[in-house]
């Protein structure tokens, strides 16, 4: 950061404290580094580096169990670190803002969006109604959300989660703080609506001359934003430079390491067993909702139609496309998580599309799925032994073959035999994904779906997850169906690729191919908008 160049906040020295009985006494440990006025820094580490932690320290959100034991924060030259709760509600949204991971649950589900915003005004501002409601229309605009009127009046699970998103940066800017903290704003985002976001920040912050601390995994985000790069491990900084700096020329072995676990988006041609069975075929596969009703008019929504996929033994076929597209409808009417509304899923040469339960049930065993958010997908009362031999014992396998099978398993996945005893809560994220794989495998499935197995991960836990993925592909000869909006990773595990718009499949092939070259209009676009496409990570350009 130039000299020249205001500095919005200072932290020096920062150490925040852990509870006792931790795996270490600290959440960060004497990290020091700045923001100046119009600047981006991106903080980037694994889980549990802390990088959340400073961004909830600066904002005065820590639990007590979290206290700041050494160090300053210093906003626009004024020390924070222990300001009253008083001052730092004064602060809040006037001089410092923040823009957490999911709108979904960020946003109060039963204000309208236009009231919150009005909220930030009516809290923080003199101004009237009138004249916080034309400030509400007006930041709605800004952040290029249509029909003003309607979004003001819509609730937030009446918008899609790009507009939900953009109602927080709408709730965010609309004071117009010097300091603005994104924590994951765009990690569940498809990488159209991501691209749209991200840009829109850019435009907003260079506009407003807000200096942004963002937090995020997506190295390819970093390639797109960052004017400096922090990099945390385990609390540590170990490596502060410019973006080039840091992602080309990484001094650090850990940002190295990092680094080196980036997917790229090059893929290469694989070979495929065209006599292998086929152990999945879906034709003319449909499922179409009624929405609307009561007093609106109802309507169809038509989320899949005329899906035809193939998938054999031992290869991995890949959907993606945007939010909305059909992707994860597709999944859960193979699985008869939801009941098609037309077509055949083909499971060998069982049609199971309109398979009524009493026939269906002693095949759902043949087709497993791994979900994106391992923390909602596990019981947490229930311990990992219990999850994984549930199944099983379902079928009528022993209790104490299916507890034989579950310690094999969790060597397979390459967790310790003691994780039987413990529960959930007790794991990390990549851990506790790694277990949710090893109970789908309890049930010996020819067809295993990844559905946004790994888009919650940060990469170094993805690139160990996905490698998993693989191997066990290879060694149990399974068919596997995965579902992900992130390009990258498609492009290193998938044998063939479908592209999915608005229901359809608009695109289908081998993946180095459709990846090569692809043929249809919104695959071309899909593409071009994958965040850091052409940045050259650890090569200096």
């Amino acid at each position: 950061m130039s000299d020249s160049v205001p500095t919005v906040l200072e932290v020096r020295g920062l150490t925040i404290g852990l509870p006792a009985g931790g795996d270490r006494a600290t959440a960060v440990q004497n990290v020091s580094f700045t923001v100046g006025r119009g600047e981006i820094v991106c903080l980037v580490g694994e889980s549990g580096s802390g990088k959340s932690v400073i961004a909830h320290s600066v904002m005065g959100l820590l639990p007590r169990a979290l206290p700041v034991r050494g160090g300053r924060i210093v906003l626009q030259g004024e020390d924070i670190t222990n300001a009253s709760a008083v001052r730092l509600r004064e602060l809040r949204a006037t001089r410092m803002s923040m823009i957490f991971q999911e709108p979904m649950t960020a946003l109060n589900p039963v204000m309208t969006c236009g009231d919150q915003i009005d909220e930030v005004l009516r809290e923080h501002t003199r101004a009237s109604s009138a004249e916080r409601r034309d400030k509400v229309l007006a930041i709605v605009r800004e952040v290029l959300l249509p029909e003003p009127e309607r979004i003001v009046a819509s609730y937030p699970h009446q918008l899609s989660g790009g507009q939900r998103q953009r109602i927080m940066i709408a709730m965010a800017l609309v004071l117009e703080p010097v300091l603005l903290i994104a924590d994951e704003p765009t990690t569940a985002l498809d990488v159209t609506t991501q691209k749209q976001v991200l840009e829109l920040m850019l435009q907003l912050q260079s506009r407003h001359g807000t200096g942004v601390l963002f937090i995020t995994h997506d190295f390819g985000v970093v390639a797109e934003l960052a004017h400096r790069v922090a990099v945390l491990r385990l609390g540590d900084l170990v490596e502060v430079g410019s973006k080039h700096e840091v992602l080309q020329q990484p001094r650090h072995a850990y940002t190295r390491m990092l680094i080196g676990a980036v997917p790229t988006l090059k893929t290469q041609a694989r070979a495929l067993n065209p006599a292998a069975e086929v152990v999945l075929r879906t034709r003319k596969l449909a499922k179409t909702y009624s929405a609307g009703g009561w007093l609106g008019k109802r309507r169809s929504v038509h989320a899949a139609q005329d899906v035809d996929l193939e998938i054999r033994r031992g290869q991995t076929l890949g959907i993606v496309g945007e939010s909305g597209s059909g992707k994860s409808t597709v999944a859960r009417c193979i699985v008869r998580l939801v009941d098609p509304s037309g077509g055949e899923v083909l499971l060998g040469k069982d049609d199971i599309a309109m398979m009524p339960g009493n026939r269906l049930r002693p095949l759902r065993k043949r087709v497993q799925i791994v979900f994106q958010d391992p923390y909602r997908s596990l019981n947490p009362r229930r311990t990992v032994g219990e999850a994984m031999t549930e199944g099983p014992m379902n079928y009528g396998l022993s209790r104490s073959e299916a507890l034989a099978r579950a310690k094999a398993l969790l060597a397979t996945v390459r967790m310790d035999a003691s994780a039987m005893d413990r529960y959930p809560h007790q794991f990390s994220g990549g851990q506790r994904q790694r277990l949710c794989i090893a109970r789908a495998l309890m049930m010996e499935p020819e067809l295993l779906i990844a559905d946004e197995a790994v888009s919650a991960l940060d990469v170094s836990v993805q690139a160990q997850v996905l490698k998993l993925l693989e191997e066990i592909r290879e060694r149990l000869n399974l068919a596997m169906l995965f579902i992900t909006h992130d390009l990258r990773v498609a492009s290193q595990v998938c044998d063939q690729l479908a592209v999915m718009s608005q229901g359809r499949v608009v695109e289908y092939g081998p993946a180095h191919q459709v990846f090569g070259a692809p043929q249809h209009e919104y695959t071309r676009a899909l593409f071009a908008a994958a965040p850091g496409r052409d940045f050259a990570f650890g090569a200096a350009s």
